[in-house]
C-alpha cells in the first residue's frame, strides 16, 4: 500500500486509497461513496454514448479492494443505485459478484438516489439515514454530527483541480470533523470545494491518492 496515504481521523487511524475508497484496518471496514449501479445503461438509453461494461469494471475494483485489505465490512455511503432495478442488466451481475463473497458484510446508508433500494434485493443491511461504525458517523449527504463526531459522507463528489491537468481528479476532502469520499463511480461529475482554513483535499490518479497542501 505505498501509494496510499495515512491520516488520523479523530482518535484512530485510517488510509485514504487510491481506488477511491476509506479503509479503516482497526474496524476491518471498506467505505466508499456513490456507487450508482445503473447509471450508465440509463445515460445509453437516454441517447448518451458511453461504453458498456461499467458496471462489471466497478465489481472488479471492489473484488480488488476486498481481497488487498481482507476487509470483513464493505459501507457504500449512499447512491448504490441510479435508478430502477426491473431488469436491469446490472442486477445479475451483482448477484453474482454478492455469491462470491458470502462472508463479507456490506451495508448501505441510503441515499437520495436509493429510491429503489427496499425493492433490489441485493443482499445488504440497509440503514435509512445514517449509522455508527465505532466513532465515526456514517451518512450520504455531510451533515456535522451534534456531538462533534467525526463524520464520513459523500454526496458530493468532491474533486480536485490541478494546474496542468486538463481534466479533474477526484478527490476526499478532509474537513476536519468530517471527511467526504470521492465517488466510487467512473460516471460521476463533481464539485471542486472552496476549502476553508486547515482543510485539505487528497486526489485519486492512476491507482494512486496524494495529499495536496493545506489550506492556510
Amino acid at each position: 500500500m505505498d501509494d496510499d496515504v495515512r491520516v488520523q481521523l479523530g482518535d484512530e487511524e485510517a488510509v485514504l486509497l487510491g481506488e477511491r475508497a476509506l479503509w479503516l484496518p482497526q474496524r476491518g471496514a471498506v467505505l466508499i461513496a456513490d456507487l450508482h449501479l445503473g447509471k450508465a445503461d440509463i445515460f445509453r438509453r437516454a441517447g448518451i454514448a458511453l461504453p458498456v461494461g461499467g458496471t462489471h469494471s466497478d465489481l472488479q475494483r471492489l473484488q480488488q479492494l476486498v481481497e488487498r485489505t481482507d476487509c470483513s465490512q464493505l459501507w457504500i455511503l449512499g447512491d448504490v443505485l441510479h435508478g430502477p432495478v426491473h431488469r436491469a442488466p446490472w442486477h445479475a451481475q451483482w448477484l453474482g459478484w454478492r455469491e462470491q463473497q458470502p462472508r463479507l458484510q456490506v451495508h448501505v446508508v441510503r441515499g437520495n438516489h436509493d429510491r429503489a433500494l427496499s425493492k433490489a434485493t441485493l443482499a445488504v443491511d440497509v440503514h435509512e439515514r445514517q449509522a455508527m461504525l465505532g466513532p465515526f458517523v456514517l451518512q450520504h449527504e455531510p451533515e456535522p454530527a451534534e456531538d462533534g463526531a467525526h463524520v464520513i459522507a459523500g454526496h458530493l463528489h468532491p474533486q480536485a483541480a490541478l494546474p496542468g491537468l486538463p481534466r479533474r481528479l477526484p478527490a476526499f476532502w478532509l474537513r476536519g470533523h468530517m471527511t467526504v469520499l470521492p465517488a466510487f463511480s467512473a460516471f460521476t461529475a463533481g464539485v471542486v470545494p472552496r476549502l476553508q482554513t486547515g482543510e485539505q483535499m487528497a486526489a485519486c490518479g492512476d491507482g494512486a491518492v496524494f495529499l495536496l497542501p493545506k489550506r492556510v
